[in-house]
């Protein structure tokens, strides 16, 4: 169902409609809020037909152990192909299950029992059974495999076949919100071992999943051809024949591709993109999220060792003129970490723009020896570029501040992550509930701690939320969470992120979960 699209302080999970529940009305109505508008077709879903999506970029291989299960790359292609374990419901977050039938703790996180149903199966012809899901998890927690949730990942300590159906999941310490964190990753999609073990070239001419799709064709750089998977387990789902999925890391040409007939969904992130399509009256459907992007400030080597450097940037970037460069002032700024529909908010803001501040700061810094200079290295989407020429336009009008940029493709950030090599980069925590997310990006020993940020009351506070047995401890640890991140300055969040689906107004079904992973199967076309 095509919600009604709110305000992004709305902290919610996203629409889904799986087996448990079959369509739920979610295959077509109409709401509208405000200036913006969303549609779709009414009445039961068609079958037949071929739908074109286009979204920001293609996977580095079909091995969900190398994907992202990020909306507007590599989502919509790992539920497709593979299908999910489970997603989440669009008011509640309680968790709804696809594949697997419950993932439950008896102990407060220390361990978990995953329940799949029975009888699943690959295209392949193997089983989709607990062994399968260990070989892939386990896949995940290998350093040398080099997952992007590695993170996530390290948090098991163990996992054990109990039968053909159960899987026991042993954690290094009580995780109790781990299966929400799970399957906003790409664990939630199990691919087979059996084809797996043929090795990468074998898997990416041949994916095998249990999923809604299969592979038909990859033309790299130029299209995904994905084919109706006749025995997925979810009849009569999924509605469609066939998909085909091309790439543009430019909003623009994503949106015209949609106005001008050339795509029926686009996924998106761009917030002026998707409130120009909105007011258009194409559908649209938004996700959102605490937290946001941030630029990320090496704090391993200068001139951000220095807290005065990060203080100034923090001072000097208007983020209400950033917001009008890069999203034509539609995107909503992240002042605060958490949104106010969160049980956690605080209205202490994370930083205060403060020209004269900054330049003192920059001043004072250069007559002690330590004018700050920097390259900020960027992605290549026309979003995160947009943002760094800003960010490096903004600076300029200050003295004692010079800033380079360095342009790199996505693929780069395993490299990135693993060397430290950088001095800013935009990144982005962005979450429902704030651990383990929050903990992977702040916490002194993570992986995902790409600012290198070392402070005992932050990991203090982290520890204190995860391990909270009442939402007033949780809200006092992420009360002290947000005060640190305020006083040391690691990073400067600039808007929330704005996970988005564009379609043509003859697309139902259009269901995201999770951080805004759009599911092909219930997406069908009015003919």
């Amino acid at each position: 169902m095509f919600r009604r699209e709110k305000l992004l302080t709305a902290v919610i999970a996203c629409c889904v409609a799986l087996a448990v529940g079959a369509c739920g009305g979610g295959d077509g109505s109409s709401t509208t809020t405000g200036t913006t508008t969303a549609t779709g077709p009414t009445g039961e879903p068609v079958a037949g037909g071929s739908l074109r999506v286009m979204q920001l970029s293609e996977p580095r291989s079909m091995d969900p152990v190398t994907m992202t299960n990020a909306w507007q790359v590599n989502a919509f292609v790992g539920n497709a192909l593979y299908g999910t374990l489970m997603t989440n419901d669009e008011h509640t977050g309680e968790i709804r299950y696809a594949m697997a039938e419950s993932f439950a703790t008896a102990d407060k996180g220390a361990a978990f029992e995953l329940k799949l149903r029975p009888g699943l199966t690959f295209t392949d012809g193997t089983a989709l059974d607990a062994a399968a899901v260990k070989f892939n998890w386990d896949r995940h927690r290998d350093p040398a495999m080099a997952s992007p949730y590695l993170p996530e990942a390290s948090l098991i300590a163990a996992t054990d076949v109990v039968d053909a159906t159960t899987l026991k999941v042993t954690m290094t310490e009580p995780v109790p919100s781990f299966p929400a964190a799970m399957l906003t990753t790409s664990m939630n999609w199990i691919a087979s071992p059996t084809a797996l073990r043929k090795g990468k070239a074998s898997f990416d001419a041949k994916p095998v999943g249990a999923g809604p799709y299969t592979l038909r064709t990859w033309t790299r750089q130029d299209r995904i051809e994905l084919a109706k998977n006749p025995g997925y387990w979810d009849a009569p789902r999924p509605y469609l024949d066939s998909i085909t999925i091309r790439t543009s890391n430019d909003s623009s040409q994503r949106y015209n591709t949609l106005i001008s007939g050339g795509a029926d969904v686009v996924i998106d992130t761009n917030a002026d993109s998707v409130a120009k399509a909105g007011k258009a009256g194409y559908s649209t459907d938004v996700t959102p999220l605490s937290g946001g992007l941030f630029l990320a400030m090496n704090m391993r080597r200068a001139p951000f060792d220095d807290l005065r450097a990060r203080q100034a940037i923090a001072a000097a970037v208007d983020l209400d003129a950033l917001n009008l460069a890069v999203y034509n002032g539609a995107a909503q700024t992240a002042d605060t970490l958490f949104t106010k529909s969160s049980p956690f908010y605080s209205d202490k803001p994370l930083r205060t723009y403060d020209r004269a501040r900054a330049q003192r700061l920059f001043d004072e810094l250069a007559a002690d020896g330590k004018p700050v200079t920097f390259t900020f290295t960027s992605f290549t989407s026309s979003e995160i570029r947009d943002t760094t020429e800003n960010v490096q336009a903004q600076l300029s009008s200050y003295e004692n501040v010079k800033v380079q940029v360095r342009v790199v493709d996505f693929s780069e950030y395993p490299k990135i992550q693993a060397s430290n090599d950088f001095d800013m980069v935009v990144w982005s925590a962005n979450f429902i509930d704030p651990d383990p997310r929050m903990w992977t990006v702040f916490r002194s020993d993570s992986r995902g701690n790409f600012p290198g940020v070392k402070d005992e009351r932050i990991d203090a506070a982290l520890k204190a939320g995860r391990t909270g047995t009442t939402e007033q401890e949780r809200k006092a640890a992420y009360a002290t969470l947000q005060e640190r991140l305020t006083a040391l300055v690691p990073a400067v969040f600039t808007v929330r992120v704005n996970p988005s689906v564009m379609a043509a107004r003859n697309v139902g079904g259009v269901t995201q979960y999770g951080l805004g992973s759009l599911l092909p199967e219930p997406l069908w076309l009015q003919p």
